[in-house]
């Protein structure tokens, strides 16, 4: 219907900002368009509500980060070091300016190139894995199957997958388990653990 507002535009008109911590209030800039789907302050805000004690000190990965704004508030809320995933070159420099906004630059590593590649190459561990990719593309379910496959993640590490409602998660293999779900709207946040 001509004038009807895009999903895209309907989910968050409010600037980004980081929520709490070293940078809080800091506005994050975001490319124009329907390319990438930022999380809404709601839904951020309860995400790090549900790791708040999982982020100080910790290795984050920001796998599909978009803007950087889930490894950016876990770095204003003192993580040790962030490395931020995203395929397309003109979103890689955005995460640059962003960090580079909020002082946290020399925290973070920011890497221009597809998420199985990293995944398949990765040599390092994590404590907080985010995985926010499209809806309904597959990515989620391929990337938590990859990681728990090279296993990347730290004892009791967690991964915070952000999804449509309906979507099913795999089966994990042990050490690595699905956890809770929790509902908003038409989003689910689904926390993953690797048990030992």
């Amino acid at each position: 219907m001509p004038g009807r507002r895009t999903k895209f535009e309907e989910k968050e008109t409010a600037p980004m900002r980081v929520i709490t911590g070293e940078a809080r209030g800091r506005r994050l800039k975001e490319l124009s368009g329907m390319d990438t789907r930022p999380t809404t302050d709601k839904v951020k805000e309860s995400m790090f509500n549900i790791v708040q004690f999982d982020i100080e000190g910790r290795k984050v990965l920001d796998l599909f980060a978009g803007t950087g704004q889930l490894g950016i508030e876990a770095l204003s809320r003192g993580a040790e070091s962030a490395v931020f995933v995203d395929v397309r070159k003109d979103v890689a420099a955005l995460i640059r300016e962003n960090l580079a906004h909020c002082g946290f630059a020399g925290r973070a590593r920011v890497v221009q190139g597809d998420y199985l590649a990293f995944l398949t190459g990765c040599r390092e561990k994590f404590d907080l894995v985010f995985l926010d990719p499209p809806y309904a593309s597959g990515f989620l379910e391929k990337a938590l199957e990859t990681i728990a496959a090279i296993d990347i993640v730290s004892e009791n590490g967690i991964i915070v997958c952000e999804s449509a409602q309906e979507t099913v998660l795999p089966e994990l293999p042990a050490p690595y388990a699905v956890g809770r779900e929790y509902r908003y709207g038409k989003i689910k946040l689904t926390t993953c653990r690797r048990t030992v």
